[in-house]
């Protein structure tokens, strides 16, 4: 199967001395192109770490990140800015949309800041999944909180990425407008064949993707392919049970 993202011997500290915090310690992993990925673990095991230098967001202190056949590391400012603008679609916890403008103009900012027009076909194909194609007109105060993340999740797709990371998606939202989006995400996979990599520590959320890769102390400790909830569950509660015992 083809490979999206690769990630090789990476790895990042933050702080020095006794202050210092290694996040990510030798992490290796490929990520598939046209599947959905979660990553799950502790608060503090490297999660979201893991998704800012796969998406040149931050910088690793050594190994690898490659998007296709570009390593990260071997890029300049101006060609990494240009990678993250048409190659990688990102979907934060908190929306991020621009207030002043209506839910259409938020989708197109990405496309409007590249200079570039959209592929009228894969856009009307992205306003369609989203389900959004009567409330473009709308600002983002005047959307409820699914509308909100559905109209981030259709920018981050209308520039036609390669891979599209999520941090917590659904953290914001309730679990009625959290299910909708995470079919969304789904759809997008099922239906596009997009490449999909999302933070979550939410075992129903996870169950939605095709992998769950889990992280502890800022190493890959186990995976699972086809999950479902009480799978997730189940490794999670060994997991934590498993810090409490290191910290006895």
């Amino acid at each position: 199967m083809e490979i999206a993202a690769r990630v090789q011997n990476l790895t990042k500290t933050y702080g020095t001395g006794q202050a210092e915090i290694k996040a990510l310690d030798d992490v290796s992993l490929d990520i598939r192109a046209g599947q959905f990925t979660s990553v799950m673990g502790p608060s503090g095991s490297g999660k979201s770490t893991l998704m800012h230098c796969c998406a040149a967001l931050d910088k690793a202190d050594s190994g690898r990140v490659l998007i296709g056949d570009q390593e990260l590391s071997a890029m300049k400012d101006k060609e990494l800015t240009r990678l993250r603008r048409d190659q990688i679609g990102f979907v934060f916890q908190s929306f991020n949309l621009v207030p002043t403008l209506t839910a259409g103009e938020n989708i197109a900012l990405p496309l409007a800041i590249a200079g570039r027009k959209p592929e009228i076909e894969w856009y009307d194909a992205v306003i369609a999944t989203v389900d959004l194609a009567n409330r473009l007109s709308h600002k983002p105060s005047e959307l409820s909180g699914g509308q909100q993340q559905r109209v981030a999740v259709a920018r981050a797709l209308v520039s036609r990425p390669s891979i599209v990371f999520a941090d917590e998606p659904t953290g914001n939202l309730d679990s009625q407008s959290g299910a909708e989006v995470l079919n969304l995400l789904r759809r997008c996979v099922d239906d596009h064949g997009q490449t999909i990599v999302m933070v979550t520590h939410d075992p129903v959320a996870a169950a939605y993707t095709d992998r769950v890769v889990f992280l502890a102390d800022g190493r890959v400790v186990d995976e699972v392919a086809d999950p479902d909830r009480e799978q997730i569950i189940e490794i999670m509660s060994r997991m934590s049970a498993a810090v409490d015992e290191a910290a006895c």
